[in-house]
């Protein structure tokens, strides 16, 4: 790997934080040790609806604290609109946090769901996987994806 990639990916990591906005607490546990499992070097933050997630991101701005890297939404908290609406808001033209990549994720393959995301400015849906070794699966593709892959946005936005 070149220099500047590697540098590029340290970026990556460095204050790394993961939003995981998630309503159900069994859903929490799996996704919690996957990501531990999988990105070790990134603290991952748990909120369990749109409000806490909305008064954290407003929290990291306050404190001049570095804001996540990423977002991952549950799309149903335990219903949609909430999780909109915090899409919305973050996404907003002019938001402190509209840089932020939010990936969604639903046991819903509703096209609408999927389609309305992106329209809202989602960078990606992906359907939950439903037990531990698929979403240690998709934590170690997310893993090479957004950390060794691609330049996340500043810490700062």
């Amino acid at each position: 790997m070149a220099e500047t990639d590697k540098r590029a990916v340290n970026n990556n990591f460095r204050q790394a934080t993961i939003l995981v906005v998630e309503d159900n607490q069994d859903h929490w546990t799996l996704i919690k040790a996957a990501l531990q499992e999988s990105l070790p070097e990134v603290s991952v933050v748990w909120v369990a609806s749109a409000e806490e997630a909305s008064t954290y991101l407003e929290n990291c701005v306050a404190n001049e604290q570095p804001l996540p890297k990423l977002m991952l939404l549950d799309l149903y908290l335990p219903e949609a609109e909430p999780a909109w609406q915090l899409l919305r808001t973050v996404k907003t033209p002019n938001s402190r946090f509209i840089r932020m990549p939010v990936v969604a994720f639903s046991y819903s393959t509703n096209r609408e769901d999927i389609s309305e995301l992106y329209t809202f400015g989602g960078t990606s849906y992906i359907t939950k996987p439903s037990d531990y070794n698929q979403w240690l699966l998709y934590f170690e593709t997310m893993r090479s994806y957004w950390w060794e892959t691609v330049t996340l946005p500043s810490e700062r936005y």
